[in-house]
């Protein structure tokens, strides 16, 4: 583990997270508002570890600007902004709900209640479930629920999703305890107590990444996957950072040369299941015997 990679990775991030938060985005496309926090990311000497989820309203996740993106941001729209950062491969994830609709406010100060507790409860030997509990004990007596199919999730160099994952609710069974020595995310979800309080699988997907380098025999679908390796490695991508070498149609068409091949995942969006309001709150922390060092504070 690099610390020193992690502290500055953490650093821009929460410098990137809390810019976006204090920014009036109403009147913003999608676009700009991806556009600008990655620019600010590389500004201060990193890169992006993910394209910067914003994510409307019912949306919990994983939507990104496409090439050109006009959504706006409207009066009334609930934004989350979903921001990685790494440096040498070590990876900052952090998250932050912008609100324009007054009656979403208390939900958005649950779920940052809810991570400011999962953050103080979190050491050395912490279960991931009792993590989980203490979430949704939360959000539930603050009258809400949380999103029982999202999760935190444990963090490795290059890699975002790294094979643990840190529930938002009380789960039984078996349940790993945090270590020294590894990165962890938390991520509280949460929604109207009308909610299904799970998400579900949307049509679009706008956020790519490589699963596979084996060849294609298609030699402009290979050209394409040897670029995205040698600037993203296993990292997510959008197709709006290969613009600069391909137009858009011949990207979306090798893109999708990539898909069908298995050599590229699309993630698709996750949408509430009953198309309710989502907010989110996220840090990512390293954990010692006392406590943890919160690196996206």
């Amino acid at each position: 583990m690099n610390v020193e990679a992690y502290l500055k990775a953490g650093k821009i991030a929460s410098k990137v997270r809390e810019d976006a938060r204090k920014k009036y985005h109403v009147g913003s496309t999608l676009l700009q508002v991806c556009e600008d926090a990655e620019a600010q990311i590389r500004e201060m000497g990193a890169e992006p570890a993910f394209p910067v989820n914003a994510s409307l309203n019912e949306i919990a996740a994983h939507y990104t600007a496409e090439p050109n993106d006009e959504t706006p941001v409207k009066e009334g729209d609930v934004l989350k902004i979903d921001i990685g950062v790494h440096v040498e491969g070590y990876i900052a994830d952090t998250a932050v709900t912008v609100c324009y609709d007054p009656k979403y406010d208390q939900m958005v100060k649950a779920a940052e209640a809810a991570l400011a507790e999962a953050v103080r409860m979190a050491k050395v030997g912490t279960k991931a479930s009792d993590i989980g509990r203490a979430i949704e004990n939360i959000i539930s007596r603050m009258g809400y629920r949380p999103i029982q199919n999202l999760s935190g999730h444990s963090l490795q160099q290059y890699t975002i999703h790294a094979g643990k994952s840190i529930p938002n609710i009380w789960t039984l069974g078996s349940s790993f305890t945090l270590q020294a020595g590894e990165a962890y995310a938390i991520e509280p979800f949460a929604t109207t107590r009308d909610g299904a309080g799970v998400v579900h699988e949307g049509k679009v997907k706008n956020i790519f990444g490589i699963t596979s380098r084996k060849p294609t025999k298609d030699d402009d679908a290979d050209e394409l996957l040897n670029t995205i390796w040698s600037r993203y490695k296993s990292l997510p991508f959008a197709l709006r950072w290969l613009t600069d070498a391909y137009d858009v149609p011949r990207l979306r068409r090798l893109t999708d040369v990539l898909i069908k091949k298995k050599n590229v995942h699309a993630y698709p969006i996750l949408v509430e299941g009953r198309e309710k309001i989502v907010v989110q709150a996220e840090h990512t922390l390293i954990p010692a015997d006392g406590g943890s060092t919160v690196i996206t504070l």
